[in-house]
């Protein structure tokens, strides 16, 4: 009878231990890692103190400015091109960093030091991508090179010219007629095993780090080749949206709608999303924050300047014009 007595309060006991657990477990379930990721982005905690997506992305820098802060040591510059291609040419005292380094080379820096910091690639698109994540992650005094090294001089401008050169190749593709949204939905499921948006932050950066900006780009010829395949954001105002965008595109005012309460649930988890503005380049700070929050998201590479150029000059877009191109000098060493 007594082992009955003592044997009773070790079940019960036994019993409360496992239903604490399993509460626990379920509670660590029920976190929603992209919301919490979101909030903390959107408010005054941020690294920023600000809403960096919807009020001063995207951060880019023209390449006279980059050329006047160097008078002065003013401007840090890291080239994130393959080291075969930075050796036939770079603006002088730039850093080639890999990509994945990016953030533990900027911790490295005395930021005093400096009043911008520009991140150099071949497009300004890869940079802006990589812009964005540092932004995020509170360097507000990072910015990506506009045009890239195209912008420098004239011997680097080959892949702007080149997307240029066949820029009206989906003119006729384009329509007027609008795409509504979808209906709210849920923010997609991220598992970093973190809790706090400070933790979930840097461990989603980490990871889009060492992913790159490849998986995060489409060419216009592989969502054109399959449109069914996409979700299309279009990155305009609507004013421009109603001059033609790619069929299906729904549009996304700029500042004002990638917003956790009015219209960011309404983008698809289940599909890709294929994002574009202009160059390409804005289109990479959004596609950083999207994948960030886990989207499955990418950027149409160079934007409509290789879709619709005729249309673009017409309606006074940004464009890529031999006038972007600066004639600056470079370095080989």
């Amino acid at each position: 009878m007594k082992k009955i007595k003592f044997f009773f309060p070790v079940l019960i006991l036994l019993f409360i231990v496992i239903f604490a657990s399993c509460e626990k477990e379920e509670a660590e379930v029920k976190i929603n890692e992209s919301e919490v990721l979101v909030q903390y982005l959107e408010s005054a905690q941020s690294p920023l103190k600000k809403d960096f997506v919807n009020t001063d992305m995207p951060t880019i820098i023209g390449a006279s400015e980059v050329k006047t802060l160097m008078a002065t040591n003013r401007v840090y510059i890291i080239d994130i091109r393959s080291a075969a291609d930075f050796a036939l040419g770079h603006i002088a005292n730039a850093k080639n960093v890999v990509f994945s380094d990016l953030l533990s080379h900027v911790k490295g820096l005395t930021m005093t030091n400096y009043d911008k910091v520009a991140i150099v690639c071949y497009t300004g698109q890869t940079a802006g991508f990589g812009a964005s994540l540092l932004r995020l992650m509170g360097y507000d005094k990072v910015y990506s090179l506009k045009w890239g090294m195209c912008s420098w001089n004239s011997f680097f401008a080959g892949k702007w010219n080149t997307a240029i050169a066949s820029g009206n190749a989906y003119a006729s593709q384009m329509v007027k007629t609008d795409s509504p949204k979808g209906a709210k939905g849920e923010l997609p499921v991220l598992s970093t095993g973190k809790s706090t948006g400070k933790d979930i932050l840097e461990a989603r950066i980490a990871a889009l780090l060492v992913e790159g900006f490849t998986p995060a780009s489409v060419t216009n010829a592989t969502v054109f080749g399959n449109l069914g395949n996409y979700s299309i954001l279009n990155y305009w105002t609507t004013a421009h949206y109603a001059i033609g965008h790619i069929p299906g595109a729904m549009q996304y005012t700029p500042k004002e709608t990638i917003k956790l309460a009015p219209d960011l649930k309404t983008l698809p988890v289940g599909k890709t999303i294929a994002v574009y503005c202009y160059t390409g380049q804005t289109s990479a700070f959004l596609v950083a924050y999207l994948r960030l929050l886990g989207y499955d998201a990418k950027s149409i590479l160079f934007g409509t300047n290789a879709m619709m150029y005729d249309t673009m000059v017409t309606n006074a877009m940004t464009i890529f014009k031999a006038s972007e191109i600066m004639g600056y000098d470079y370095v080989l060493n």
